[in-house]
């Protein structure tokens, strides 16, 4: 059988906000979780659509965002473009769509906050496939939540399509009661999405063009808009602050040990142990409580690590025990015994089948 021919399908990815409240001179996309910019992770949740390119909409300290997303490697062509106003997310989107080639003005386009790091890949894809099997003009990814006070509501027709987005202090009664709430990420077709943009008015407190408004426009000229409903309304969450960076960070971290444990690694207590998405684990290794990996570490298989152990940018052989030890860009050949009370400052090497003291600081050039 052969497979469907789609239309292309891209992305824009809004990281121009400043993110006030995070109270930091970092711009709000670069802070870090689980070693890694907030912003990677909403780029790597296009992972599993056909996506070939992203548009990363830059604002506030732009070019520390974008010098920062260069470092890192990606599995899909981004550029960047800058929104020299803040003037919303809806011409923030446009300013995005100026990014984009023309050739793909017939295929698809995903529009992503950047400040939600715990969306996960097989939703977007969800909601990619969703959109295209209902030939819909534009498609909600949206989330059914207890408490919705404070979030944009979403309002259905009777034939259950989408009509329109309420903002909280706009809704009625009736559209207080609505559990289902707009989570600002969409797929639209793109050769209908400027057009719709071009009719939004900054008729609000702000004096701000706003996305969601995209959506009325759309259904009041007859065009189908859908919605999805996200299967956990906690992956929809954006970061907005230090509260919600470690309530993301928590998870970021639970999902990893899971993993970890999933692949062969032995936690004895996984909410006692800290390892960032960059680290790579080796099978049957065993980490104790108080084990905190980060950055480039490598840990080999059958090796056991702690209790109280922290290795950054670390090579780590097999079959080796490592206890109560602070490592920092250091290479622990296999079956090295390494510790307790050591400390291995950068450059340091324990050759195969060394058993070290405190302190251990031989050189690798020594």
């Amino acid at each position: 059988m052969t497979q469907p021919i789609h239309p292309p399908l891209s992305a824009v990815v809004l990281a121009a906000g400043e993110g006030s409240r995070m109270r930091s001179q970092r711009p709000k996309p670069l802070h870090r979780l689980c070693g890694r910019p907030m912003l990677m992770y909403v780029v790597d949740s296009l992972v599993d659509t056909d996506a070939v390119r992203a548009v990363i909409v830059v604002g506030h300290k732009g070019e520390w965002v974008t010098k920062k997303m260069q470092e890192h490697a990606h599995d899909l062509e981004i550029d960047y473009v800058e929104q020299r106003v803040q003037r919303g997310t809806g011409d923030a989107t446009m300013v995005g769509l100026v990014g984009l080639p023309d050739e793909d003005d017939e295929g698809d386009v995903l529009v992503l906050p950047g400040d939600a790091p715990l969306l996960r890949a097989s939703t977007v894809a969800e909601l990619v496939a969703h959109h295209r099997a209902t030939g819909a003009a534009a498609t909600l990814l949206t989330a059914r939540m207890a408490d919705p006070s404070g979030y944009g509501r979403v309002v259905r027709g009777p034939d259950g399509s989408v009509r329109r987005i309420v903002e909280h202090g706009d809704a009625s009664e009736d559209e207080l009661e609505i559990d289902e709430v707009n989570t600002s990420i969409y797929c639209f077709r793109r050769n209908l999405l400027a057009p719709a943009l071009r009719r939004v008015e900054p008729d609000n407190s702000q004096g701000e063009y706003y996305l969601t408004d995209v959506v009325k426009v759309l259904s009041d000229t007859g065009h189908q808009v859908e919605a999805l409903v996200a299967p956990d309304d906690a992956e929809t969450q954006g970061v907005n602050d230090r509260v919600q960076l470690a309530a993301a960070e928590s998870e970021l971290r639970r999902r990893t040990n899971e993993a970890l444990l999933r692949s062969g690694v032995t936690m004895l207590d996984p909410s006692s142990v800290f390892v960032d998405t960059t680290v790579t684990v080796g099978r049957d290794v065993t980490l104790f409580p108080g084990v905190i990996l980060q950055g480039t570490t490598r840990v080999g298989d059958g090796t056991e690590l702690g209790p109280n152990t922290r290795l950054v940018d670390c090579e780590v052989g097999d079959d080796c025990v490592i206890e109560q030890t602070t490592a920092r860009s250091a290479r622990i050949g296999d079956r090295a015994l390494v510790g307790p009370y050591a400390s291995l400052g950068p450059g340091t090497a324990v050759p195969p089948d060394v058993t070290t003291g405190p302190f251990y600081t031989r050189d690798a050039a020594s």
